[in-house]
């Protein structure tokens, strides 16, 4: 075989496995990757709807919102995890991040509280206990926020930094009275037994959803790249909309961590389908309303927890979400 018939024959055996390389990216979660929270992404990476797109994604775990907004900013992970309104924090500190796809339409957190408390709504929340898991939360922030509605500021409630454990085990103990918790949270404080009323905190506060997160510079470099993962990650939260009890199935399977959990996944999945989900009138699913990110970035001016505001154009982009 001359020199020329063997190019040839190398270039014929290594043109299949060009035409099938996967883009590679790097995704950031805030919290360890096997939270039910997650399920979408697990889903679009075990079923294979990020390979079908042409990705190899790889998952990262950082410490919290802030950190995976910092790496993301500075090009240590191409997409991360955070919510809706994390742009408003972290872009007034210089980080130039914005959301490019929210996870849907209504807010990520709950009002949740023991029935026995005798609290019925926000306006009974007056000098009641009250968990969150940090005071650099958006749970946090959100119960602020749902003080706020009825009149009512920090000091008028016994507000507790308890971390996520925390706020399972005093509800359950009693030692709470209410939380600003996440769904999953919600049905592990149900599964013992406690009676809970509860309330979506987006009816009194523009509470958003979880949110994806992208640089200026990556949105402008590897545009094509973010679209494709949106569009994988809607296709697995479709699937959890659909069939909430099969999507559970299929993630048990995925996810070791949850193993002999299917029924108890099954209904935190089902609460993410109705109270989390669903997109908001008017927008697509994973579109941002920009009048809830003015609304949002107006409170948490007027409450001191950013000092100056940016503009609301620079949080988000709709450009990666496919329309209605």
């Amino acid at each position: 075989m001359n020199i020329k018939t063997l190019v040839m024959a190398m270039s014929l055996a290594i043109a299949p496995l060009a035409a099938t390389a996967q883009e590679q990216l790097t995704y950031l979660f805030p919290a360890p990757d096997f939270l039910p929270a997650f399920a979408p992404f697990q889903l679009a990476k075990g079923l294979g709807y990020f390979e079908e797109e042409g990705l190899e994604v790889e998952f990262r775990v950082g410490q919290g919102g802030a950190d995976v907004a910092r790496q993301v900013a500075v090009g240590n992970a191409d997409l991360g995890g955070g919510i809706g309104d994390t742009p408003i924090i972290v872009r007034a500190n210089g980080l130039d991040v914005r959301g490019v796809a929210l996870l849907g339409g209504r807010g990520y957190t709950q009002l949740a509280w023991r029935v026995e408390s005798g609290i019925t709504g926000p306006a009974d929340l007056e000098g009641k206990r009250i968990g969150v898991m940090s005071f650099q939360d958006t749970t946090y922030y959100n119960i602020l926020g749902v003080l706020a509605s009825e009149g009512l500021s920090r000091g008028d409630a016994d507000l507790q930094a308890v971390g996520p454990g925390g706020i399972i085990q005093l509800m359950i103990s009693g030692d709470l009275d209410a939380v600003s918790a996440v769904p999953e949270w919600i049905a592990a404080i149900q599964g013992a037994g406690v009676e809970l009323g509860q309330m979506p905190v987006d009816e009194v506060f523009p509470a958003m959803a979880q949110a994806v997160l992208a640089s200026d510079d990556i949105i402008a470099e590897r545009p094509e790249v973010i679209t494709s993962f949106v569009r994988a990650l809607t296709r697995a939260v479709n699937d959890i909309v659909a069939d909430p009890a099969a999507a559970a199935a299929q993630y048990v399977q995925l996810v070791p961590q949850h193993a002999d959990k299917e029924a108890g996944i099954a209904a935190i999945m089902q609460a993410y389908a109705t109270q989390v989900y669903p997109a908001a009138e008017g927008f697509a699913f994973g579109a941002f309303n920009p009048e809830r990110l003015e609304a949002a970035q107006a409170f948490y001016l007027e409450a001191g927890i950013v000092r100056e505001a940016v503009p609301v154009a620079d949080l988000y982009t709709n450009d990666f979400v496919a329309s209605e």
